[in-house]
């Protein structure tokens, strides 16, 4: 995958690499965590490929939409505990990974300048849970749950969590979910905000998280990417810091041709039609 793509590709579909699926149809790009034997447990292999792939996406033009969906029956279990335990038996205890995989994958996703619709079919675990809320939307279906599971394994949440989780559930539910490591199922997570959106049935998950991601990437792409920037300055900032950057975001999106297309679709009653330019 190149960063720069001609503006409107040939729908890709079934690019693998390794334990990574990378599918295109139009200005929608999926990404598939694909290790369904595993229920899509991250390895530095499945880390590096996500982390990457991410980076391209950030300023790929043509890419206007990404979704986020693991293969199977899960969404991601996060750690492969199995590896993580080779490399405790080797001496490494030092998690660099935190460093150099999960943080990048994290910092990617929240500030990625296009909207992100995580597909969360089945459990979403650890740093599964922890990318997954930092999507813009989450679709689940009915057997859909969160498992802030790091207690579990003795160790303090990772990968964004302690900033998405508060700002989502408030800080008093994030700390009963991170001390007591229970699941969130579909419908409490529903209610608190975990998911945007919850499907009848499970199959209907990912199909909904590409359509919502489809109707997104036909919209002002660059009007959505500073949308995100001002409300992750405007959530912690001041007043003045909020103002600030809605000039600044304003000044932007004013000089796009998205904007005065819309303006002149609105002057003569047309729908508008943007470009993401």
């Amino acid at each position: 995958m190149t960063a720069v793509q001609p503006p409107h590709p040939p729908p890709m579909t079934g690019l693998k690499t390794e334990s990574l699926l990378v599918d295109r149809t139009d200005a929608v790009v999926t990404l598939t965590l694909n290790r369904p034997e595993a229920m899509n447990a991250l390895t530095v292999d499945l880390k590096e490929a996500l982390r990457d792939t991410l980076a391209a996406l950030e300023s790929d033009k043509s890419c206007r939409a990404i979704v986020l969906a693991g293969a199977g029956t899960a969404f991601c279990v996060g750690q492969d505990l199995r590896e993580h335990a080779e490399q405790l038996e080797s001496g490494k205890t030092d998690l660099d990974t935190v460093r150099v995989h999960y943080n990048p994958i994290a910092q990617r996703l929240a500030s990625m300048p296009k909207p992100v619709v995580a597909a969360v079919r089945g459990t979403a675990a650890g740093a599964g849970a922890s990318f997954a809320l930092l999507a813009d939307f989450r679709i689940g279906g009915p057997k859909t749950s969160f498992l802030m599971a790091f207690a579990n394994v003795g160790l303090a949440g990772d990968s964004g969590v302690s900033w998405s989780l508060p700002r989502i559930v408030g800080h008093a539910q994030a700390l009963e979910m991170l001390l007591l490591a229970e699941p969130v199922r579909a419908a409490r997570a529903l209610e608190i905000g975990l998911l945007s959106r919850l499907t009848s049935t499970d199959d209907e998950v990912l199909p909904a998280a590409q359509e919502l991601a489809a109707r997104l990437a036909a919209g002002p792409t660059v009007a959505y990417g500073a949308i995100k920037r001002e409300l992750s300055i405007g959530d912690a900032g001041t007043l003045s810091d909020a103002l600030a950057a809605e000039a600044q975001a304003q000044a932007i999106c004013g000089a796009t041709a998205d904007h005065k297309a819309a303006v002149n679709a609105f002057v003569n009653k047309q729908k508008p039609a943007f470009n993401g330019n």
